[in-house]
């Protein structure tokens, strides 16, 4: 026998565990940080939370802005009530008629989001290509790879929120 006690061992290795998590925490947060420093962190492409579609976010001057970058289903389907099956997914809930022809392939979708600091963008509008409406907006980086965007009507209360991750 050693002389020691099962659990000095035991506690010797979660001391051991946790120092090295708070190792782990401590010198991984500046780099999340540090990406989203000057408001590039939520630069990239995102796929959202049903995995439907993946969004392109950008610097657009001194704001930030997103556009369709790829669809899972970039067509209508055959049973298509409005007659456009096959044909490439359209605009076509805009309210503004002029518009409803544009490709959703490639449309600008999200603009006006501002870096204020700590992870978080806001003033930022969120188009909705389902119903043709547009929605007050803000963004908050959770992790390099990981953001919640949360759209609202009026304040923040008013809405709900989502998680997308990060393909690239």
């Amino acid at each position: 026998m050693s002389g020691k006690f099962p659990a000095e061992s035991l506690l010797r290795s979660a001391a051991v565990r946790t120092a090295a998590l708070l190792f782990l925490v401590i010198f991984s947060v500046p780099f999340v940080t540090a990406a989203a420093g000057n408001g590039d962190g939520i630069t990239g492409l995102w796929e959202v939370a049903d995995g439907s579609g993946r969004i392109e976010i950008s610097r657009c001057g001194a704001s930030y802005c997103g556009a369709i970058f790829w669809l899972k289903e970039p067509f209508y389907p055959p049973d298509d009530k409005r007659g456009m099956a096959g044909s490439p997914l359209l605009d076509r809930e805009n309210p503004n008629k002029g518009l409803a022809s544009r490709r959703q392939l490639g449309l600008k979708i999200m603009e006006g989001y501002t870096f204020q600091g700590n992870n978080f963008w806001n003033n930022g509008k969120i188009y909705n290509t389902e119903n043709g409406k547009t929605y007050a907006s803000s963004i908050t980086l959770l992790s390099h790879d990981r953001l919640e965007l949360r759209g609202f009507i009026g304040i923040p209360l008013f809405g709900g929120a989502t998680i997308w991750k990060r393909v690239r």
